[in-house]
């Protein structure tokens, strides 16, 4: 049997042009075997009208083997010249034919090393593909983290803003204007602190040396 695949061949057809041939063999090979089966039976009918006859069916099962070992060889070879005309002037597309879808080939002709340029482009645009939507799911994610900052803010404004009104029942003036001053005083609270800390630790270490 052929090794060449002869796909092409296999696309307009259906089938591989190798299948059709094993069973073109196959058939013939049936049929040769069936045929020595009848010969044999038609041969012990005829020696059993035969008075007298020596020759045993098992001889006859002999010779009819035999027989067909030789046919069989035969027709191997027969087989194998037909096979190559089949396969070559049969069943083989020329290589200047086109099937049909691919017609577009005509139009649209590429060489290996422009197909090869193709293909180096495609899998770059396929990673740029893969990292815009990583960089698509970095940004939703950034996204959604802004959202839970920027409710956090209003939480936050909501509450000065009701502090505000607060002071503001109670004639403390602006809210804003109160917090800068609480701020400053704090400041200042926290600066006299210090220097309390620090002349309580001097004095600790001028009661140590005495």
């Amino acid at each position: 049997m052929s090794v060449d695949p002869m796909i092409y061949e296999a696309q307009f057809f259906g089938f591989t042009p190798q299948t059709c041939m094993l069973r073109v063999y196959t058939a013939f090979q049936d049929y040769l075997f069936e045929m020595m089966l009848v010969v044999e039976g038609v041969m012990l009918k005829k020696l059993d009208g035969i008075p007298g006859c020596k020759i045993s069916p098992s001889k006859i099962r002999k010779c009819t083997e035999k027989f067909l070992l030789f046919m069989k060889e035969h027709f191997d070879k027969l087989f194998s010249k037909m096979e190559e005309v089949l396969l070559q002037l049969v069943l083989n597309i020329p290589k200047n034919v086109l099937l049909p879808e691919d017609k577009v080939q005509e139009q649209y002709p590429y060489s290996e090393q422009e197909f090869q340029a193709l293909q180096d482009e495609l899998q770059q645009l396929q990673q740029q593909c893969r990292a815009e939507a990583v960089l698509e799911q970095e940004l939703l994610a950034e996204l959604e983290e802004q959202k839970v900052v920027k409710a956090e803010l209003e939480k936050i404004l909501q509450c000065f803003d009701g502090l505000e009104s607060i002071c503001r029942e109670h004639g403390a003036g602006n809210f804003k204007e109160s917090f800068a001053l609480l701020t400053q005083s704090s400041k200042k609270l926290q600066d006299v602190l210090k220097e309390v800390e620090e002349k309580s630790k001097k004095m600790n270490q001028h009661d140590q040396l005495m």
